[in-house]
């Protein structure tokens, strides 16, 4: 039920305050998971900040410190605990906070099936998917490096970077890596670093620890910066069993710092190596096919037709020359055959002409129109004829015509 005020008859801070202990006073017992941020014993109290596991969302809880000593060993700052309390309101400084009655530590078989449920849930998302991971490049101008201060990772990433090619260049930012400032401070970190313009590949290390000690590196805030984070990420926790849910998400899983060093940092001396390799490749492919056209070109030159091209116009001459005297023999010989069939030809001609009958004695007898006289009968009396002998002819005049038959005899008579 609301209070009744007004601007002309507000209500006192005290009866407020009072109003708003009452309401939470009445509020049942919760049991309320987090992180320990800090924890300060005063006496037979003990005072602490509970952190929300995901969210920047933290509340005070009070506790006597038996309740701490209760367990064993006690909880201390960074531990994963559940806590049994009642929600209470300081009325005189208007201050809410927890109360807790009891106080237990989460279990490992515990935080390793919620670290499970949560990677399936995240992967169901997407963001462990292979297609979303980004290739590394080749020689990165900047590498940032997100690890402890002064640590041993630090120190392996540096040193083997810088062996294996001098002129690289390292952006460190030093972070908590365990305990309830590791996952704010890496996170901020992780996106000073993917805003710098010269940072190619982000690298975050750290050398090994329990499972209690990579809970951070688990944290499903710090998964989510990594997932949207432009920069190539490289994870090197150090640790082989029970993976942080940072190497599923991370664009690379190095297995140690000095990995991935290696991974990130081309070797100097490799590289010089490779060109070397590729050089010599290079020179075998290219005097190969060099020796191999100018064998081809050898092989030409060495033809008959290049090797001697005089000999082969001589060769070719003679060819011609032998092709000309065929042509002339088949030629003669067409000849002298039709000439010979020629002269059988004109003889039977000659034989049958009747020029060779006029010789023998005969004439032949024609009118003027040149029409030959077969009988007497035919010609008029007085009609002029043409008589015709081998050699000349004369011209006669039908006198009188006989038609009496006179018996011929054979051509000797």
């Amino acid at each position: 039920m609301g209070m009744e005020s007004s601007a002309e008859a507000p209500q006192p801070v005290r009866v407020v305050l009072s109003a708003v202990g009452g309401w939470i006073n009445r509020l049942g017992r919760i049991w309320v998971e987090g992180q320990i941020a800090e924890l300060n014993r005063r006496g037979r109290m003990a005072y602490m900040t509970l952190r929300d596991p995901v969210a920047n969302v933290s509340v005070r809880v009070v506790c006597q410190t038996s309740v701490l000593d209760a367990q064993s060993p006690p909880p201390e700052a960074g531990a994963r605990v559940v806590i049994h309390a009642k929600p209470d309101f300081y009325e005189v400084r208007g201050t809410f906070s927890l109360r807790a009655l009891e106080i237990r530590h989460v279990g490992l078989g515990e935080l390793l099936a919620r670290l499970e449920q949560l990677r399936r849930t995240l992967a169901a998302e997407g963001l462990f998917s292979a297609d979303r991971k980004r290739p590394l490049p080749f020689l990165p101008n900047t590498v940032g490096l997100i690890c402890g201060r002064d640590s041993a990772a630090e120190r392996d990433v540096l040193e083997n970077g810088r062996r294996r090619w001098p002129a690289v260049r390292f952006e460190v930012r030093p972070v908590a890596v365990q305990g309830d400032r590791a996952v704010r401070e890496v996170v901020e970190a992780l996106k000073d670093l993917d805003s710098h313009p010269d940072v190619d590949v982000i690298v975050i290390a750290r050398g090994g620890g329990s499972l209690e000690d990579l809970l951070p590196f688990s944290d499903e805030a710090l998964v989510r910066a990594v997932a949207a984070a432009g920069t190539p990420v490289v994870s090197a926790i150090g640790h082989e069993q029970d993976a942080p849910l940072l190497d599923y998400v991370a664009d690379l899983r190095a297995s140690t710092p000095t990995d991935a060093a290696k991974r990130t940092v081309p070797d100097v001396g490799e590289q010089l190596e490779i060109i070397r390799q590729l050089r010599d490749r290079g020179r075998r492919v290219i005097r190969g096919g060099v020796e191999r056209e100018l064998a081809w070109l050898e092989g030409i030159r060495s033809r008959p037709a290049l090797a001697s091209p005089v000999r082969e116009i001589d060769r070719l001459t003679e060819q011609v020359l032998e092709l000309r005297d065929r042509a002339r023999r088949s030629l003669t010989v067409s000849l002298d055959r039709a000439g010979e069939g020629l002269a059988h030809t004109r003889a039977r001609l000659h034989a049958l002409s009747p020029a060779t009958t006029l010789a023998r004695g005969y004439a032949i007898v024609q009118r003027e129109d040149g029409s030959v006289v077969r009988s007497a009968a035919e010609p008029d009396v007085g009609e002029s004829l043409r008589v015709r002998f081998a050699e000349d002819s004369l011209t006669a005049t039908v006198d009188a015509v006989h038609t009496d038959h006179t018996d011929h005899t054979t051509e000797g008579e």
